[in-house]
């Protein structure tokens, strides 16, 4: 038997898949405003995604599998990624001698200017999305999604 929505009058199978739809929309409505501010700089959410995780190790390089690992969202061709940036003079990657099947990957100083400029534009992104709930609400949502997010997360998740 359907669930009655809590906030209309349609119906879903069950509070879960209501749940479950209110949170794609909220990120679909989120993300677009993202894609959009990203745009203008001709980089996508996963590459500065990237370029954070390596400006946070700076100056030492990152295994292109722990970038993997730490990515918010999973990106299906991490090296295709990593072409990109390079080509944007962003990144750099070096094997190591002791095994060269390791490719380490660290941020340039044009990678660091980017993330410098961008800094104040998705502080107010941030703002822009968020912004609207008070601190105790986000508190709230932050706590109640790392909960629902947890039983999922794999064991060893960095995240």
């Amino acid at each position: 038997m359907g669930s009655e929505s809590l906030t209309t009058n349609r119906k879903f199978d069950s509070q879960e898949q209501e749940v479950y739809l209110s949170l794609w929309r909220t990120y679909d409505r989120l993300k677009a405003i993202e894609d959009e501010l990203f745009g203008k700089w001709q980089i996508t959410s996963q590459q500065y995604n990237v370029l954070r995780i390596l400006q946070a190790a700076a100056p030492d390089s990152v295994p292109t599998l722990q970038i993997s690992n730490r990515l918010i969202s999973r990106a299906p061709d991490i090296t295709r990624m990593l072409d990109r940036l390079q080509q944007n003079g962003w990144v750099r990657r070096v094997r190591t001698e002791e095994d060269r099947r390791t490719v380490l990957v660290e941020i340039t100083t044009e990678g660091q200017e980017l993330l410098e400029k961008l800094q104040e534009p998705v502080k107010s992104l941030h703002v822009s999305q968020l912004g609207h709930l008070s601190p105790t609400d986000r508190a709230t949502l932050c706590r109640l999604l790392g909960k629902a997010r947890k039983p999922h997360e794999p064991p060893d998740g960095q995240w």
